[in-house]
């Protein structure tokens, strides 16, 4: 079994085939429909997603019980609320589907079994944590140091299908900015195109 987004999602330079073969194996394919909730506040998660197909967000409530965007997770990407599954504590987040969504589905049971029985799977997951870190850590420095406009243009440019599927509410919270900024936004970008 072999797939373009598990193939992507394990992209890591030491994997022998056979570990491989192993990993992508014990992945489940899972689908998901427009609006599906794959996490609820509140509960565990019990499980990590590819995500094959499709597009997906995570969000909290704020104080006002506004949605507030946390995350747009593309195709390829891991499907993950990182605090709930290895600390074992209840969700903060929602995780909820934008389209309907295709995945591959790892266990959280599986993945122990697999990560004590593999230690490239350790070095990977080691990898991916700092790399996740590194672009968390970006993104709230980009916050107060970039202007909305740039950060519109950054989310365009890494991650398209959000700007073609996500509803403009939950771009804006995602941004940072009111509904109506962003709207001003996407005009003087369509204005400043058109003049040149």
């Amino acid at each position: 079994m072999s797939s373009k987004s598990l193939e992507i999602s394990y992209d890591f330079p030491f994997f022998m085939n056979e570990e491989l073969d192993e990993i992508f194996k014990a992945h489940e394919k899972v689908s998901f429909q427009k609006g599906d909730f794959i996490l609820e506040e509140g509960k565990m998660a019990n499980e990590y997603y590819i995500l094959d197909k499709g597009l997906a967000r995570s969000f909290v409530n704020d104080f006002n019980g506004n949605e507030v965007t946390t995350h747009f997770f593309a195709e390829n990407e891991i499907i993950i609320e990182v605090l709930s599954l290895f600390q074992r504590i209840p969700s903060q987040e929602n995780i909820v589907c934008i389209t309907d969504c295709e995945c591959w589905r790892l266990d959280y049971d599986t993945f122990q079994d697999l990560f004590h029985k593999i230690p490239n799977l350790r070095e990977w997951g080691r990898s991916w944590m700092s790399q996740q870190l590194f672009a968390y850590k970006q993104r709230s420095v980009e916050m107060f140091t970039l202007s909305a406009t740039r950060r519109y243009l950054n989310l365009l440019e890494q991650k398209c299908q959000v700007i073609q599927f996500a509803p403009l509410k939950q771009i804006a919270s995602y941004l940072g900015v009111t509904d109506t900024s962003l709207s001003r936004i996407r005009k003087e970008l369509v204005s400043h195109t058109k003049k040149n």
